[in-house]
């Protein structure tokens, strides 16, 4: 389980499984391991039997033997895209089932007919959720050439006029990253795609002092031979693209290797179905964020993963189908 979010990820698997008849062992990332200690206190005073639930505190090299381990059923991961690969090698050579639910460059589209001051608001709050964090923030902004002028400026003033500070300030709109790499790499993702063509609107390197503050950043004509256009952005940083019409913003949703999830702003009938119905995601919400919801299923498609949390699916996802013939 991942460091962005260590209890509620956490907690997101293990009571859907209690409720399926599951015990469950948690390898937590590595820069969290009083998060799993934490957790495995909850477990216990709530009444849990001993070993239905155990945290262990084991680092990577060790997790292979536990998938192949034969009391091992199966195996769920929330992660880097390189930390799935190496699961799911595991668990292939193991015939063992997986779930991984991995990162995502999500398209958060905007279209004639929307709400530019609703759409603005929330694609300020989506880039930036949990410091940009997450993989299921928006990250490339899709604006359809009509509304495009008028949602860039606005969206570069409100992403200016965040406050950047000690997260546990009430003012404070955006903290600092988690990690010294994370921070690192952002700056690098930017330089590099604004030393290939992209435009530099606002932010753009770290924070002077100590801590790893990284400003809200917006990018605009971004080339395809970039990073920032080519990866994912873990961190506020916003890419802006200008989209010709519905098909081409479509097109752009769809030209990453990644399909989580997807944002749509529109009040156009037709333009809604098609969004669905075409854009590669394992979810799209239209005129609202995309947001993690314990009642809907929750899971990517292509470099996004497999499988799926949450919602019946969710709750199914480690239970087997098994069949009755009963003859009297």
């Amino acid at each position: 389980m991942p460091w962005n979010f260590p209890l509620w990820q956490v907690f997101r698997c293990l009571a859907p499984n209690l409720l399926a008849g599951n015990a469950l062992l948690l390898k937590h990332a590595s820069n969290v391991p009083q998060c799993g200690e934490v957790i495995a206190d909850i477990t216990k005073r709530a009444g849990l039997p001993d070993g239905v639930f155990q945290n262990l505190l084991i680092g990577p090299s060790k997790v292979a033997g536990i998938i192949r381990d034969s009391r091992t059923a199966a195996v769920t991961l929330t992660g880097s895209g390189r930390a799935g690969t190496s699961v799911a090698v595991a668990a292939g050579r193991a015939l063992k089932k997986c779930v991984l639910e991995l990162g995502g460059s999500d398209p958060f589209i905007v279209l004639p007919s929307a709400d530019l001051d609703a759409a603005v608001s929330t694609g300020v709050k989506a880039r930036i959720e949990n410091n940009g964090q997450s993989c299921v923030c928006a990250k490339r902004f899709i604006i359809h050439e009509a509304v495009y002028n008028e949602f860039l400026k606005k969206f570069v003033a409100t992403m200016e006029a965040l406050k950047l500070g000690d997260p546990m300030l009430e003012s404070t709109n955006l903290g600092p990253l988690a990690t010294e790499d994370g921070a690192a790499t952002l700056e690098d993702q930017v330089k590099e795609s604004v030393a290939v063509g992209a435009r530099l609107l606002t932010g753009g390197k770290r924070a002077d002092g100590s801590g790893f503050y990284f400003p809200a950043t917006v990018l605009a004509e971004v080339k395809e031979n970039t990073r920032a256009y080519k990866e994912e952005l873990f961190g506020p940083v916003a890419v802006v693209l200008k989209a010709n019409n519905l098909d081409h913003a479509i097109t752009l949703a769809n030209d990453t290797p990644f399909g989580l999830a997807s944002s749509v702003w529109t009040h156009d009938k037709e333009e809604i179905e098609q969004c669905i119905n075409r854009i590669e995601a394992g979810q799209t919400f239209v005129n609202a964020m995309v947001a993690s919801d314990p009642r809907l299923p929750f899971g990517g498609i292509k470099h996004s993963g497999y499988g799926r949390e949450l919602g019946v699916p969710g709750a199914r996802a480690f239970t087997n189908a098994k069949t009755v013939s009963l003859h009297t």
